[in-house]
Parts: structure tokens; C-alpha cells; sequence
């Protein structure tokens, strides 16, 4: 039994290895582009439109929703980035129903990978914002003294990403693994089912908290004068 796709050699030559976790990322890879070719090629904005295109628009309205939600903000900046991180984690965890399938998800490397990308996407979307200066300042608030524990903090939570997401959908595979070895087949069926939920929750989760952190650093604070203005066009009108 192989905790991680990492282990699993698909093909080696001369030095070069080809594992589950690079190929089943290419796997999904290559079905979100072919999904996204399948509802872009023919793009009408009519009464009647394709169903690859309903069903893009329909994953496209809800990631944005959301989004909006959480930052308060104009969504459609972060949409791409945040979107392709939800698709991704997604489908790689629902097309663990297909018998041989090892989901990239279930590699540590992937989650790191993925949590970089957070990781670096946080001040990128924050210094397009605020402006760099603004942005690096929050490091030095409430004193000067905390930078290095913000420092830390930052760090820590993209560790945290990439453990969290490679710690459930690694278990929730090794539990299935189990059951079909030590009981019947009707146990480890609802536990399939069960960790596909499970797979789509942690999509979620993952893009959340990363909408949140970004949200977080792309926040522009109101200064007093612009808050009593505010209020004074609410009042007038």
C-alpha cells in the first residue's frame, strides 16, 4: 500500500521517472482544458447557448459569488487565480472514483506546490492594490517588533495549506484502501462516496482560505475623511 503517488513509478529511464503524481496531474490538467475548449469554442451571448457553456457559466457565477462574499471587493481580478485553484483541487479529487486513479492531491508535493502559489500570490495581488510600500507596512503593525512573528506567520500558513489538504485526501484514500481489505464491499463503497464529499469540501476550504488571505492583503483601510464622506452622500441622498 503507497501513502503518497509520489511512490508509484509509472516509467523510468535512465535517471528520469515518471510517477502518479505527475502523470494524473496531467491527466487533470488536460481535462479542464479540454472542458474549457468544449465551452469557449462556440461563445454566444443569445437566449440559447451550449450546455459546456451553461455549465461554465454556472461554475463561473458561483466561484465569483463567493468570492465577492469574502473579499467585498471587485471579484473579477482575483477569478482566474482563484478559480483554476478550485477546478484543479476539485476535479483531481473527484476523478478518484475511477479504479486506478491516484489523485495528485494525495502528494505532499502537489499541496506544497499549490500553497506556494498562495504563498506568492498574496503580495503580488496586495502590492497591485495598495502599492508596495503599503503593503510591506502592514509587516511592521501593531510595532516594529512583530515583523519577524509576521514574518513566521506567513509562513506558517502556507505550511499549514499544503498539510491540511495532503493530510485528508491522503487518509481519506489509506481508510478505503483498509476497508476494502478487512470487510465486505458495501463498506468501502460509502466510504468512496463519503471521500469524494470530502474532496470537494477541502477544494473549497483551500480556495477560501486562500480568497481570505488575499482578501486580507489586498483590504484598503478608509481613512476618517473619506468614511465622514461616505456617510455624507448616504445622508444627502
Amino acid at each position: 500500500m503507497e501513502i503518497s503517488p509520489d511512490a508509484i513509478i509509472i516509467y523510468q529511464w535512465n535517471g528520469i521517472h515518471l510517477n502518479a503524481t505527475i502523470l494524473f496531474t496531467w491527466v487533470v490538467m488536460l481535462i479542464l482544458i479540454l472542458i474549457s475548449w468544449l465551452a469557449t469554442r462556440n461563445l454566444t451571448i443569445g437566449p440559447k447557448i451550449s450546455r459546456w457553456q451553461n455549465f461554465l457559466e454556472v461554475i463561473v457565477g458561483y466561484i465569483r459569488q463567493q468570492v465577492k462574499e469574502i473579499t467585498q471587493q471587485n471579484p473579477d481580478p482575483f477569478i482566474p487565480f482563484l478559480g483554476t485553484l478550485f477546478l484543479f483541487i476539485s476535479v483531481s479529487n473527484l476523478l478518484a472514483i475511477i479504479p486506478g486513479y491516484q489523485a495528485p492531491t494525495g502528494s505532499l508535493s502537489t499541496t506544497s506546490a499549490l500553497a506556494i502559489c498562495v504563498f506568492f500570490a498574496i503580495p503580488i495581488f496586495g502590492i497591485a492594490k495598495k502599492g508596495a510600500l503599503a503593503y510591506f507596512k502592514h509587516y511592521l503593525e501593531p510595532s516594529i517588533f512583530m515583523a519577524p512573528f509576521n514574518v513566521i506567520g506567513d509562513f506558517s500558513r502556507t505550511l499549514a495549506l499544503a498539510v491540511r489538504l495532503f493530510g485528508n485526501v491522503m487518509s481519506g484514500s489509506l481508510i478505503v484502501a483498509v476497508l476494502l481489505i478487512i470487510t465486505p464491499l458495501f463498506i468501502p463503497i460509502v466510504m468512496q462516496v463519503l471521500g469524494l464529499l470530502i474532496g470537494q469540501i477541502q477544494a473549497y476550504i483551500f480556495t477560501v482560505l486562500a480568497t481570505v488571505y488575499i482578501a486580507s492583503a489586498t483590504r484598503v483601510e478608509n481613512k476618517p475623511e473619506q468614511i465622514e464622506q461616505k456617510e455624507g452622500s448616504k445622508e444627502n441622498e
